[in-house]
This record gives C-alpha cells, structure tokens and sequence, in this order.
C-alpha cells in the first residue's frame, strides 16, 4: 500500500506543469473584469508571466514549483502602478511647503534644479524613489524629469518597471538648452529602450503653457512615430486655465486637442478644471488621466471631477506626483484612501468612488490609462507577473469583513511584505533585494546638505 501511494505521488508529480514560482495567501485579488477575489488563492508564474491563479488546491495539483511563497496571514494583489511622478525630486523632499504651485515652481523647485540637477543626482535619487515605491507595493511608475536615461538605467538595476519620458521645457533645463536639443535626447531615449521588458519609453511635455505650438506638435509627432505614450500635465491650476483662456479663447484641453496633440496615445496628468467639453474631448481622444489627489489638495489646486469621469468611461489612474512639496512621498496607499474619500468630500455623497473603484485606480485603471492593460494591472494568465503580498495580521488589520475595504481604507504601504515585478522577487520580508538602502539613505543625507547649502548661497532658503 505504502509503495503504491509513493507510486500515486511521483506520478503526480510527473503530470504537474513545471512553474517558477507558486504564491499563496489567504486571498487573491485578481482585478479581472469579474473582479473576482479567491480565497485560500495562489498563483503560478513561469518566468516574467503569469501562468495561471486560481484555489490552491488546484494551482498545487496542476503546477510544480522551483520555489514557493506561502503568506496564509497575507493578500495578494496586483503590483501597483504609479500614473505621474517625478521619481528624482525625492532627494528635494520639503524644499518648499504650503505654497501655491506657481510660487513653489518658480522661488523653490526651478533654482534647486538649476544648482543641483546632474545625472548624478538624478541617479541617486532615482534609487531612494524605488526603494522607497517597492517598499509600498509600487510595481510600476510613470515619470517625467530630467536625465531620464539614468532614470531609465536605474529603474531595471532596481528591478521596477517605468513609464518614462524625458522633460520638454520651453527654457533651458538641466539637460537641454532647447525643446528641441530635448526632443533630440527623447529620439534616443526611443530608440535605446524600444522593446525592453522594463521601460517604455514615452514623450513627456510640461505642459500647453510652457511649450510653443511648434514644440507640442513636434513632440506628438515624434510619439507617433515610436507608437510611445505622450505625457502632459494639463489643467493643473486655474491660473493655468484662466491664461490659457485669455490667451486662446479656449481651454488648454480644447487648444490641445485643436493642435492635434491628443491624435495618438495620450496620458494627461491632473485635469482638474477640465469642464464638460473638456471631458467629452478626453474621451472621444482616448486620453487617459493620471489623477493625484494628495498634490491637489496639498498645492489646493482643486478637485478632479473623477466621478463625472468615471462615468464616462475614461481610464483614470491615480499619481503621487513629485516628492519635493507638492505630495512628499510616494506612497500608492494613501492616494487609493484620499481619491476616494475627496471625491466624497467634494460631491456630499459617501457612495462615490467606493473602495473596490480606488483599487481599479491604483490597479487595472491604471494600466488602462497607459494602455498596458494587456500587461499590467491584474492577475490574469499571460500578463507580467507583478504581484505585492500585504500583511493581514496586524492590530490595524482586523477584523477584516471585506478586502477591497481593508486594503483601502485600512492598510498601510508598510503592510507590504513581499514584491515581485516581471517575475524577478525584488522584495522580501520588506526587504529590498535589489538595493543597498542603508547606503541609499545615506547618499540621500549627502545631497540634502548640498541642496541645502546651494539655496542658502542663491538666497532661496526659507
């Protein structure tokens, strides 16, 4: 009997499928189109994609692992994805405080990067955004900065995934004296990373204000003919509209689209004095809208209509935006907690934008609004294995009654114990595997002296 059973499980083993790795925890949340979440849930990855999730039992009858993950005191989710930052700025982390967004732009943020942007802080800080995103479950980030090449180089070594286009700025920045000379560096920064595992390289303007009509659709062109995403910060502020308005006739949606800058893949970032013609262009333009509601709130610039553009169908993600005062961290938990509850906030109905809704933002929406879908932002077979495990058994985490409400309104970014981004274990036990973060740290005490000092020599300092 003995050595039949033995007989039963090699056999077993035999007609197993052969994966890397198996997850299990106590749920599983899939975000496919039926939303469904599994209980006592696992997933199979083989190499960067996801083969299968399901039950455990039947993941663990139908697959053989090289290695396992079992987290019972654990979810499982997909990675998140940040749809607008400005990874670098981390390193002017409180710079500059409780100002409006042109005054913090013009006193603060532009001198600090005119004295102190070099690739060599952009890599650095570039290091202490992904330590500090992979340690709150960020899978992938979206970026537009400067040196975006470093940025680039430095995401893969740290084993996250990027959406990243180098700044066009109408005045001389810290890598291009020109749009054009930027529009020329983003040509190679498309062509060195086209196809790679990681990157995507995109387009990225500033924004309609700070760009010649020449420049916008220069920049548009030049997407299309990489088929990249082009990112763009529009309506941020009302000065910015009310300018725009005097200038054009027209709000920066509709001059944008008049110039043909929505024609192609499109991820806007803020919109949030977008009105109902506005919102009818975004959609019938396909532009996906990166929301942050933390830098809104923080620079008061307003409140997105995300309701109105959830209901429209627009594919809305949620951003941190830059570290350096407009937010000052990078943290996907806290927007999930604060898009929802804002959109209740400013609309007087506790109903809207319920949990479940915040978690598609940070999530499958996300995805959608960089048109990765297909990639990213569920656990779905054939999709990139970018998966985060979350802590379920701390005092702040029970009782747990309903997991999208837990996860969103409960949990924390330190909750996050284990990530994986394109099938790569990148970080375990919170602990990052893929960067020295005591030697990270301490560089990022390093170049906040010599920011500090740099402010206090050009009379910025506050």
């Amino acid at each position: 009997m003995r050595l039949f059973f033995s007989f039963f499980l090699f056999a077993a083993c035999l007609s197993a499928a052969p994966v890397d790795w198996i997850w299990s925890a106590r749920y599983v949340i899939i975000m496919d189109p039926q939303r469904r979440v599994i209980e006592h849930g696992a997933v199979a990855i083989r190499g960067e994609r996801i083969v299968a999730a399901g039950p455990q039992a039947d993941i663990d009858r139908a697959y053989q692992p090289r290695q396992r993950l079992d987290r019972p005191d654990a979810l499982i989710a997909p990675g998140l994805i940040n749809t607008h930052t400005h990874a670098p700025m981390v390193l002017l982390r409180g710079i500059a405080d409780d100002l409006r967004l042109q005054e913090w732009l013009e006193k603060y943020i532009f001198p600090a990067e005119a004295r102190n942007v070099t690739p060599e802080f952009v890599r650095w800080g570039t290091r202490l955004a992904c330590l500090e995103m992979l340690l709150s479950g960020t899978t992938t980030f979206t970026d537009m900065y400067y040196f975006e090449d470093v940025i680039a180089e430095t995401a893969k070594e740290c084993g996250m995934r990027g959406v990243l286009g180098d700044t066009v700025i109408g005045f001389p920045s810290p890598d291009a004296k020109t749009p054009a000379d930027a529009l020329r560096f983003t040509a190679k920064l498309l062509e060195r990373f086209r196809n790679d595992p990681l990157i995507t390289p995109a387009v990225a303007l500033h924004a309609i204000y700070t760009n010649s009509d020449d420049t916008l659709q220069r920049a548009r062109a030049l997407a299309n003919r990489y088929s990249a995403p082009l990112l763009i910060h529009l309506s941020e502020t009302k000065r910015e509209n009310d300018d725009i308005m005097a200038k054009r006739g027209k709000t920066p949606a509709a001059a944008l689209d008049g110039l043909g800058v929505f024609n192609g893949r499109t991820l806007a970032a803020h919109a949030v004095w977008v009105d109902d013609a506005d919102l009818k262009i975004l959609r019938e333009r396909h532009v996906g809208i990166a929301h942050c509601p933390s830098s809104n709130m923080k620079l008061a610039s307003g409140a997105a209509p995300v309701e109105k553009m959830l209901a429209l169908g627009l594919a809305v993600g949620l951003g941190t935006d830059g570290a350096a005062g407009s937010n000052n961290d990078l943290n996907l938990f806290e927007e999930m907690d604060l898009a929802s509850k804002l959109q209740k906030l400013v609309t007087g109905d506790p109903q809207i934008l319920p949990a479940r809704q915040a978690l598609e933002m940070a999530t499958i929406r996300g995805s959608q609004a960089l048109g990765m879908e297909k990639e990213i932002g569920s656990i779905e077979p054939a999709k990139r294995a970018d998966l985060i495990t979350v802590r379920l058994d701390r005092a702040h985490a029970v009782p747990l009654y309903d997991v999208y409400s837990q996860m969103v309104y409960a949990l924390k970014g330190s909750d996050v114990r284990d990530v994986m981004v394109n099938g790569r274990a990148v970080v375990r036990d919170a602990q990052v595997l893929t960067l020295d973060a005591k030697q990270v740290i301490a560089k990022a005490e390093e170049f906040g002296r010599k920011v500090r000092d740099s402010l206090t020599a050009g009379g910025t300092a506050r």
